[in-house]
């Protein structure tokens, strides 16, 4: 695409797939250069469609629109990429750690109860009983 030439919103949500809306919200964010205007309406070079790919990745990782402007904004000028990916994904991997020890513990729980066996529902409690000590304080806890 040569300088003169340039996107529609429309244009860039068919190509990104991303909602005309969202994009309006990304740029309100300040996580899109806002565009020049002709005849009142955005117009988008190619550029644009690098920077939704970038934020559908950090959405895919996990990273809330606060983190995903910190990525983008957040940082000095000249910082490289790879310190900002650095910085902002240790602290995300250890969220995601918790998140899947949490899920393991749900599981342990789950399928414990599959095995249920109680006569009356107010002795299901007793379900975490039967579990190795070291994990039944620590599931009680979080139930």
């Amino acid at each position: 695409m040569s300088g003169s030439e340039s996107m529609s919103i429309g244009e860039v949500a068919r190509r990104s797939g991303v909602a005309a809306t969202a994009i309006r919200y990304y740029e309100s964010l300040g996580l899109l250069p806002r565009p020049p205007r002709a005849g009142g309406k955005r117009r988008y070079d190619e550029s644009v469609l690098d920077w939704l790919a970038l934020i559908a990745l950090a959405r895919e990782a996990g990273f809330t629109m606060r983190e995903v402007k910190q990525l983008v904004t957040g940082f000095a000028p000249g910082t490289p990429p790879a310190a900002r990916w650095h910085a902002l994904a240790a602290r995300k991997l250890a969220e995601v750690d918790a998140i899947v020890a949490r899920a393991e513990r749900m599981r342990a729980v789950l399928t414990q109860a599959l095995a249920c066996g109680c006569l009356r529902i107010e002795d299901c409690g007793q379900l975490l009983c039967e579990m190795p000590p070291q994990r039944r304080v620590k599931d009680r806890r979080r139930l």
